[in-house]
């Protein structure tokens, strides 16, 4: 990731994501794009690496887990979910395990398995 989300930015757009939802309205696209980002970069920071993609479309990508490292192409341990399953399972709303199983997430890979990383602490 480029640009580094401010903490307490980070925490409030997640708030406002989970008053949203709560609600049982949508968030604001910045709010998500801005908690998808804070919690790709939480990520970052407890597995630093570059053996697994995690993408997170249209907001945002970070490689993670140390490992081999992976330069051109498509690498070969890459997970992908849309912004709801990523802060679900993020925050611990959700249990990684659940979420791929039912099909929400994509994972490819020997090290695309996040269920011990997960839910980052916020």
């Amino acid at each position: 990731m480029a640009r580094k989300i401010d903490m307490a930015a980070g925490r409030t757009a997640l708030a406002a994501v989970g008053t949203a939802q709560d609600a049982g309205t949508k968030p604001s696209r910045t709010d998500l794009a801005t908690a998808v980002r804070y919690l790709l970069q939480l990520l970052e920071e407890k597995a630093p690496g570059n053996s697994v993609e995690v993408r997170v479309p249209p907001f945002g990508a970070v490689q993670v887990v140390q490992g081999p490292r992976h330069t051109r192409g498509t690498p070969p341990n890459v997970v992908e979910m849309d912004a709801s399953t990523w802060i679900a399972v993020a925050t611990g709303a959700e249990a990684w395990a659940d979420a791929a199983a039912s099909g929400r997430v994509s994972a490819s890979g020997i090290r695309a398995d996040l269920a011990d990383l997960l839910p980052l602490r916020p």
